[in-house]
């Protein structure tokens, strides 16, 4: 059988290094929809800053500088996963699911003091999945040393 000028050593190293490139459906579902919801967030802010304020309360050039940098960082977020999904890049797409996780839990603080308490459960949830599917991707919880060193 013709193995394409391969070794055997390579197609070894190609079945053993096959399914670190494959990610869980739920994994890449929950990426997604993270994505979109920052992406969707970034065109809320640019399109329509005035959501980003209680009903009746004017719109400032403050208001307006802070809705660009929530656009800006959103928006980058949003498709930098996206785009480190795309490529399986295991260890990038493993810290952006923990800076994600982060934000959704510093989120949650902040909707709780806001007394937003419908929304807390939803946030909360949606960060404690990215932070498993962060410890999936990687092999290991954010907290350890390895999750966040190249394998050798």
């Amino acid at each position: 059988m013709d193995n394409h000028g391969l070794t055997e050593k390579d197609l070894r190293s190609s079945v053993v290094a096959a399914p670190l490139t494959v990610l869980p459906r739920w994994l890449i579902a929950i990426v997604i929809l993270g994505s979109a919801l920052m992406i969707i967030g970034a065109c809320f802010a640019f399109l329509r800053p005035e959501m980003l304020l209680s009903p009746g309360q004017p719109i400032t050039e403050g208001v307006r500088t802070y809705a660009g940098y929530l656009v800006s960082r959103n928006l980058a977020l949003g498709l930098m996963l996206c785009v480190a999904l795309a490529v399986r890049a295991r260890a990038a797409l493993s810290a952006l699911m923990v800076l994600f996780a982060f934000i959704q839990l510093l989120d949650v603080c902040n909707d709780a003091l806001d007394g937003r308490w419908a929304i807390v459960p939803g946030i909360a949830i949606l960060g404690l999945l990215f932070l498993i599917g962060a410890a999936r991707v990687s092999g290991h919880a954010f907290w350890s040393p390895k999750a966040w060193r190249q394998a050798p």
